[in-house]
C-alpha cells in the first residue's frame, strides 16, 4: 500500500474476532491505514470461527465516499497521518463534489420525503419497503442518494417504487424478523 499504492490492485487482510488465539490490527486501525494511503476497504468474508477477512483496493477516481470514512479522513488529515496519495484523493473528493455528497452509514440513513411520498401513493410498496431488512433498506436509500440531478432521481425512485411494488428486493429476499 505504502510502497506502490498505484500499482497495487487490492489485497485482503485477516483479522482475528474477539476471543481468537491470537491478536491483529483492529478493523478501525486497518481502514485508518488504507483511507491515509488512498485505499478503501469494502467486502467482508469469513476464514473460520476466529477470524474473518477484510479486502482493501485502492480507491477509484469516482468512488463515492461514506460520512463515517470523510470523517475519519478529516481526523487523520488533523493527526498529520494522511499520505499525499490519501490527500489526493480527498482534493479530488472535494474538487468534484464527491466529498460534500457522502452518503450516510446503513445505521444512520433515512428515507428522503420525495421517496417517501412516492412510496406512499403505492400502498404494496411501502409494505414492502418496511418489511425489507437492513441491507435491502439501505440499497434502496444508497441508490437514491447517488442519483445526479432531479430528473434522473425521479426516474430512480420511479423504478425503485415499482421494483418493490413487484415484491423484488435487491439482494436476496430477506425481511425484518418480528
Amino acid at each position: 500500500m505504502a510502497e506502490q499504492p498505484e500499482q497495487a490492485i487490492g489485497a485482503w487482510l485477516k483479522l482475528a474476532k474477539a476471543g481468537a488465539p491470537e491478536t491483529t490490527i483492529a478493523k478501525s486501525d486497518a481502514i485508518d491505514s488504507a483511507l491515509a494511503h488512498g485505499w478503501i476497504d469494502g467486502q467482508l468474508g469469513r476464514v473460520d470461527e476466529h477470524y474473518y477477512k477484510i479486502r482493501f483496493t485502492p480507491r477509484k477516481a469516482r468512488s463515492a465516499w461514506s460520512q463515517m470514512n470523510r470523517e475519519r479522513a478529516e481526523r487523520l488529515i488533523a493527526l498529520g497521518r494522511m499520505t499525499s496519495s490519501g490527500l489526493a484523493q480527498v482534493t479530488r473528493a472535494q474538487a468534484d463534489g464527491r466529498w460534500e455528497a457522502a452518503y450516510a452509514p446503513q445505521g444512520r440513513a433515512a428515507p428522503d420525503p420525495d421517496l417517501l411520498a412516492a412510496l406512499d401513493a403505492q400502498p404494496g410498496a411501502r409494505r414492502f419497503f418496511d418489511e425489507l431488512d437492513s441491507a435491502n433498506r439501505f440499497a434502496v436509500l444508497y441508490r437514491v442518494h447517488q442519483a445526479k440531478g432531479p430528473q434522473k432521481r425521479a426516474a430512480k425512485i420511479a423504478e425503485i417504487v415499482a421494483r418493490l411494488a413487484a415484491g423484488e428486493a435487491f439482494h436476496p429476499r430477506r425481511t425484518r424478523r418480528t
